[in-house]
């Protein structure tokens, strides 16, 4: 995977200072992979070979198709398809089909290449909030982080930065990620009043109730509802 695809800058994600950043920081290096895989990675050996063998997930596929470059998909997928046929079945030393390989687990290209591409981004920015007083500020004022990567920032705090700093960055990040809970959890409630007979539906009287089942599943899983 080429190096700029990675290479995003950290304080120009948290700059919006709109929803979870993190969440962000995915959807940017998501939609970047996406649209390298089914680009220039089609004239990439080592990456077609690694796509071959993966394959994707369905969420990526979806992603890949999303690129409006279905030739490029119809090609990922002829010579994954082949790959497959090699690699997924059991014969016997005359050309026998003798059954299906086992396997573990379902594997995609994208998804190792995010997870890896995220555990180094999200140590970056513990880093830069270490290392720069104006991005402290700024993380500062982010709305909120969500549930799964306010933990991941606190666990990669804990292993990447020095013992003194860390209680501060985990006490900011864990009151902008409780403030939202707590906001969610009244707008969820007002949500579920709203259905009692007795309750005033008139539209000023939702608040900020009408979408927020959507919002505490993004809030719980890091992954909006489409």
């Amino acid at each position: 995977m080429r190096a700029d695809i990675t290479s995003i800058p950290i304080s120009e994600v948290f700059e919006p200072k709109d929803g979870c950043p993190i969440c962000r920081l995915h959807a940017i290096l998501e939609e970047r992979m996406a649209s390298y895989i089914t680009g220039p990675a089609m004239m990439e050996p080592d990456i077609r070979q690694e796509t071959n063998r993966l394959g994707f997930c369905h969420g990526h596929y979806r992603k890949l198709l999303a690129q409006r470059k279905r030739l490029s998909v119809g090609l990922i997928l002829e010579s994954h398809l082949k790959e497959l046929e090699k690699n997924a079945f059991t014969t016997s030393l005359t050309g026998k089909l003798k059954g299906m390989q086992a396997k573990a687990k379902e594997d995609c290209f994208v998804c190792q290449q995010l997870d890896t591409s995220m555990h180094q981004l999200i140590s970056n920015t513990c880093h830069l909030w270490a290392r720069e007083k104006d991005f402290r500020a700024l993380y500062a004022e982010q709305p909120y982080f969500c549930l799964p990567h306010g933990r991941m920032l606190v666990n990669t705090a804990l292993s990447v930065l020095p013992k003194k700093l860390q209680p501060d960055f985990q006490q900011i990040t864990a009151e902008r990620t409780r403030e939202y809970l707590q906001a969610l959890q009244e707008d969820v409630s007002h949500f579920c009043k709203m259905f009692d007979y007795r309750s005033d539906k008139s539209e000023e009287n939702w608040g900020n109730a009408k979408d927020s089942i959507e919002r505490a599943i993004a809030f719980l899983t890091a992954e909006e509802i489409e």
